[in-house]
């Protein structure tokens, strides 16, 4: 069967390429080896789907090669998506800092990106697995379970590796390898960090705990160089740290460096504890409670038989400087992961097909005409929040428009 254009991979990317390539009179075949297509879109956001974000910007954006996401995303953006949405009567809300979600469900998503695809008559090969992809006379040739399958042209939506149980695999990075491009090395992202056990053991009776904080990481600690800040909510897990604030700095964090937490960044601890004083009567350890979480506090003071002597002192009796030395400690906590969940529990992948070797107008491959990637499978990871939606629906268009 000969095609114009053939996708493997019916995510997001994918199903939005096919669809803008097939609206433009091409014959577009698109594979998917499971049984349903969109699985990561179908689980988002809590099954609302958190489909982009009002302020995306390349600035929301990792890569090797930053620049490389610009075009696209100034040509496709969270307007474009909401227009389309519109067009469909589904309606959406602003839950936190520009996430857009569905009010009802994600599967509306996916039936929007299906119906795209039947108005241009997409041909659907699903569940169909490809066995091999050759090159030749300007033809690829794909080995499938329908047969083979040929075309002048080949999209690459295929993802990354998280999440294997939406079936995640590296046969993008296969592909990308058997056509001579280099992959930046992958790694978990927007994930949850661990710590060594024995380490962590006090800390894990703080499990459940949420709060808001600052979290940094160490200069050395996050890609090329520089010290990354988030300013999110903190959740305490049994084995580390989770939330969206460590979701957020996990993608920075690299193996071995460290992070500086700052548990307290709407006020200054030790300034307030030292006003306290004055017409205080109470313990310190009451005095923390009025500012931190009381098993926190508790725990905290434990941890330091300098902190746990003084806790059942009156503030009065403290001297300022004891006061900011216990603030500075719950201001700066530093720390270092042992490692993170992985892909079993990241939401994204870090790293992928080098963006070097790609047209960013395009997203053709300046090794092999007529090869495209798209999506997650690129060096191109966004932030938790709707931005990996947006770079899927931008990379899929760019795609889609010129293929």
């Amino acid at each position: 069967m000969d095609f114009d254009v053939i996708v493997i991979g019916a995510g997001a990317a994918g199903m939005f390429a096919a669809s803008i390539a097939a609206q433009r009179g091409k014959k577009v075949a698109l594979i998917e080896h499971r049984s349903s297509p969109g699985e990561k879109i179908r689980i988002s956001g809590g099954g609302r789907c958190n489909f982009t974000n009002l302020h995306t910007s390349p600035e929301n954006f990792l890569s090797d090669n930053p620049h490389f996401c610009k075009s696209a995303l100034s040509r496709y953006t969270p307007a474009d998506f909401l227009a389309l949405m519109h067009r469909y009567g589904i309606g959406w809300h602003e839950k936190h800092k520009g996430q857009l979600f569905c009010n009802d469900s994600a599967e509306q998503i996916i039936t929007l990106l299906r119906n795209e695809c039947a108005t241009g008559k997409v041909y659907w090969f699903m569940p169909c697995k490809v066995g091999s992809v050759s090159h030749s006379k300007c033809k690829f040739v794909l080995a499938t379970e329908a047969g083979e399958l040929h075309s002048a042209k080949l999209v690459i939506a295929t993802g990354g590796l998280s999440i294997p149980k939406t079936g995640a695999s590296d046969f993008g990075y296969r592909v990308a390898k058997r056509f001579d491009h280099e992959i930046i090395p992958t790694r978990a992202g927007l994930v949850p960090l661990t710590f060594d056990l024995s380490q962590w053991q006090p800390f894990s009776a703080l499990s459940g705990l949420s709060l808001p904080v600052e979290v940094h990481t160490c200069s050395n600690a996050s890609e090329r160089g520089k010290r990354v800040s988030f300013y999110e909510d903190l959740l305490f897990t049994h084995r580390g740290l989770s939330g969206p604030a460590i979701l957020q700095i996990s993608s920075y964090w690299q193996n071995k460096g460290s992070l500086d937490i700052n548990l307290l960044p709407s006020i200054n601890l030790g300034r307030a504890l030292i006003e306290k004083k004055k017409q205080s009567k109470s313990q310190l350890g009451t005095s923390l409670e009025s500012y931190l979480p009381k098993s926190l506090v508790q725990l905290w003071l434990k941890q330091s038989a300098l902190w746990e002597e003084a806790s059942t002192r009156k503030i009065a009796e403290l001297n300022d400087q004891l006061l900011r030395n216990l603030g500075s400690t719950f201001h700066r906590w530093s720390l270092t992961p042992s490692g993170s969940e992985g892909y079993r529990k990241a939401e994204v992948t870090v790293g992928g097909v080098d963006t070097r070797q790609i047209s960013q107008q395009t997203m053709e491959s300046s090794k092999l005409p007529g090869l495209y990637f798209v999506g997650e499978v690129l060096d191109v990871t966004g932030w938790l929040g709707g931005y990996n939606f947006q770079w899927a629906w931008a990379s899929g268009f760019a795609c889609g428009s010129s293929v």
